[in-house]
């Protein structure tokens, strides 16, 4: 099995005013996305891995599926010691793929990166929080599955892409063998520039039971909450639905799922105000996805910051705003998460992409 590991062209910059950042997590300064995949013969998953900068990051999670996997996300409590860490692993293979993140632990402890906890440098214990999206068996081999080996391609080739690197989208990663209501899901990405010049960013496993896509119109709930959107004709709606059938009576895998996602900022936030950030944040999901939060997801939201810069600690309000971009992020992320999907028919089911159903791009 091999470890497909890098990072492509994302795709537009952000919608920014006058930023050129790209459109993606790696928007927020110092912040670094690598992907490693495992799709050769009869396998279908992957590990992702955000990188923190030097320093790590103030990071906090939110968990509200009611079948999380999860690793190290005790230690995010504000409640708990440890105040900053240096990478998230996001990844398939359900919970034998968490062993992912002790790639990523050992990694950091040869960068001496972790919390201190003797004289020597080098005695330190990395603290590397990590949740899971069940795709097993969805290649064909249920034994196929993330291991130490995949997290280590994934944060090897995070530390090796340059600042502001556009991220792979689609079925990629932790994003491989995503599937959302019956469609390929995958990774995506997105980001945006306050007025105030505050970044906020998401980047999400979009893998849910529910669906992205509205039964009546066929158009993605994501868009449908943006504006006027070209909804596909009654005809080719009608045949999309009757594949979609089609493939879900053919298909043996459980619908097991969970969506995961990470927004991140550069404002600097207190451990509490990251969890608000990722409490609010599972907003974006029940936009995007409908319903969610089932017994049979998981879905989990981590939120970073880099702290680079202040937020205005005399204003109580300050964070509202950054609170409304995540869940906007949110949003937008798993719409071109299901864009950017990529027909699978094989071994392990039928699971055909929304663009090859209804057309259209990321």
């Amino acid at each position: 099995m091999t470890h497909d590991a890098g990072h492509h062209d994302a795709g537009p910059e952000a919608r920014t005013g006058d930023s050129t950042a790209v459109d993606a997590l790696t928007a927020v300064a110092g912040l670094r996305v690598g992907h490693a995949t495992l799709r050769e013969g009869t396998a279908l998953t992957g590990t992702t891995v955000v990188l923190g900068p030097p320093g790590g990051m103030t990071a906090a999670v939110d968990v509200r599926g009611g079948g999380p996997g999860t690793k190290e996300t005790d230690a995010l409590d504000p409640r708990n010691v440890v105040r900053r860490i240096d990478a998230i692993v996001l990844t398939g293979g359900s919970a034998y793929g968490l062993d992912a993140a002790s790639g990523v632990m050992a990694w950091l402890e040869e960068q001496h990166r972790g919390v201190r906890v003797g004289p020597d440098p080098a005695h330190v214990v990395p603290v590397v929080p990590a949740a899971c999206v069940f795709d097993l068996g969805r290649g064909g081999d249920f034994r196929a599955r993330p291991d130490a080996a995949t997290g280590r391609a994934a944060v090897t080739a995070a530390a090796a892409s340059p600042p502001g690197t556009p991220v792979e989208m689609g079925s990629v990663g932790a994003g491989t063998g995503a599937v959302v209501g019956g469609i390929k899901g995958g990774v995506g990405t997105a980001a945006q520039v306050l007025e105030s010049g505050f970044t906020v960013a998401a980047l999400v496993v979009a893998n849910a039971a529910g669906s992205a896509i509205d039964p009546q119109s066929g158009a993605l709930y994501g868009e449908l909450l943006t504006g006027p959107v070209d909804r596909p004709s009654k005809e080719v709606h009608a045949q999309a639905q009757r594949r979609l059938a089609e493939a879900a009576a053919a298909n043996a895998t459980p619908p097991l799922n969970t969506t995961l996602a990470l927004v991140a900022t550069d404002a600097r936030l207190t451990r509490s105000q990251a969890q608000k950030l990722a409490g609010s944040s599972h907003d974006g999901i029940a936009r995007a996805v409908r319903p969610v939060h089932l017994l049979n997801d998981g879905d989990t939201v981590f939120a970073v910051s880099t702290g680079a810069r202040e937020l205005d600690e005399d204003n109580p309000l300050a964070l509202n705003e950054i609170l409304a971009a995540g869940a906007d992020m949110v949003t937008r992320a798993i719409v071109r998460a299901v864009r950017a999907g990529e027909s699978v028919a094989g071994a392990g089911g039928v699971f055909p992409a929304y663009g090859e159903l209804y057309g259209g791009g990321v």
